[in-house]
C-alpha cells in the first residue's frame, strides 16, 4: 500500500525533529527563526500539519543539511504531505482534529481497539451510526448528520479493500447490552457483528461483566499500526475534551499495548464471544 499524505507528514516531521535534536537546537529557537508559533512547529514535527517549502528549506539550512539528494527526498515528502486525502470532502463536518485519525486509519495495516461505550465505527451499521451521531452531535443539522454517517460508512472500506485492515477489537459487554436506538436497530447491529466476526481479517472478543476489574477502566483506546515498521505505532483515545494522540512517548505507547494484551487474555475467546452475542440477540428477539 502506497503511503498517503498523513503518513508522509509523520515521516517528514519525525525526520525534522531528529535533525533538530542532532544539532541540539530547541524547538522554540527554530520557531523564532522561522517566525512561527512553537505550537505550529510542534504540529509540523508530529505530522499533524504540512509545512511550506520555504519553511522546510530554512530548517534544512539551519540543521546543516546540504546533501542535495537528502534535501530532495524531504522536499518530495513535504509536497506529498500537502495532498488531500479522500476524507477531505468531509472537512466541513468533521470534529476538530478527527481528520488526523481518519487519515491514520486509512493508511494503517492493523488496528487494535478496546471499546467500552459504543461499537467502533468500523463495525457500525448505518442505522446504529445514525443513532449514535444524533445523540452525540446534538448541535449538528440533519444534513450534517447524514454526511457524518456517510463518512463512517466510507471508512469501513478499509476492511474490504484488497489488502484489508487487520482489526482486533475487544468490546465491553455493556456495548452489546446498551440499547442504541430502537430495538430493531440494535438487533440488526448484533446480526452484523455476528457476520463480521467470521471475516478472516477481524478478531472480535467480548469482555464479560464477570471479568471484574480490568486494565481498560481508564477508557477506550486504539493502537494504530502501519505497513512499514519504521512508522511508529500511534495510540488514539477520545473523550469529551477531544482527541489525544500518543506516539512520541514510547513508554506510554508500550503501556497501552501491554494493557491491550491483558484485556485480550481476560476477555472471552472469539468463539465464546460470538456465542454471547448470539445469546444477547436471542434475548432481544424474545422481548420484542
Amino acid at each position: 500500500m502506497t503511503a498517503g499524505p498523513t503518513v508522509r507528514r509523520r515521516r517528514l516531521g519525525s525526520e525534522l525533529r531528529r535533525l533538530r535534536e542532532s544539532q541540539s537546537i530547541k524547538l522554540e529557537e527554530v520557531a523564532e527563526r522561522l517566525g512561527l508559533a512553537p505550537s505550529t512547529l510542534s504540529r509540523i514535527e508530529t505530522g499533524k500539519a504540512p509545512t511550506r517549502t520555504a519553511y522546510l528549506n530554512s530548517m534544512l539550512e539551519l540543521y546543516g543539511v546540504d546533501d542535495a539528494s537528502q534535501r530532495q527526498v524531504l522536499l518530495d515528502m513535504a509536497r506529498e504531505g500537502h495532498r488531500k486525502g479522500w476524507w477531505a470532502v468531509w472537512d466541513g463536518v468533521l470534529p476538530t482534529g478527527f481528520g488526523i485519525y481518519v487519515g491514520l486509519e486509512a493508511e494503517a495495516a492493523s488496528l487494535r481497539v478496546y471499546e467500552a461505550q459504543v461499537l467502533n465505527g468500523l463495525l457500525q451499521t448505518e442505522e446504529y451510526a445514525r443513532a449514535v451521531m444524533t445523540t452525540v452531535r446534538r448541535r449538528q443539522t440533519p444534513e450534517e448528520i447524514d454526511r457524518l454517517v456517510e463518512l463512517r460508512l466510507q471508512r469501513q472500506e478499509v476492511l474490504t479493500r484488497p489488502d484489508p485492515l487487520q482489526l482486533w477489537i475487544i468490546l465491553d459487554e455493556a456495548v452489546l447490552r446498551r440499547m442504541t436506538g430502537p430495538a430493531d436497530v440494535m438487533r440488526r447491529q448484533l446480526e452484523h457483528l455476528c457476520d463480521a466476526s467470521n471475516w478472516p481479517n477481524i478478531t472480535l472478543q467480548v469482555l464479560a461483566f464477570a471479568s471484574g476489574l480490568h486494565p481498560g477502566l481508564g477508557g477506550p483506546f486504539a493502537i494504530i499500526e502501519f505497513p512499514e515498521r519504521f512508522d511508529p505505532d500511534v495510540v488514539y483515545s477520545e473523550g469529551v475534551t477531544g482527541q489525544a494522540y500518543i506516539e512520541e512517548r514510547e513508554r506510554e505507547v508500550r503501556a497501552r499495548s501491554e494493557a491491550f494484551d491483558l484485556l485480550r487474555a481476560t476477555a472471552l475467546p472469539p468463539a465464546d464471544s460470538l456465542r454471547l452475542i448470539q445469546t444477547i440477540y436471542a434475548e432481544s428477539a424474545e422481548s420484542a
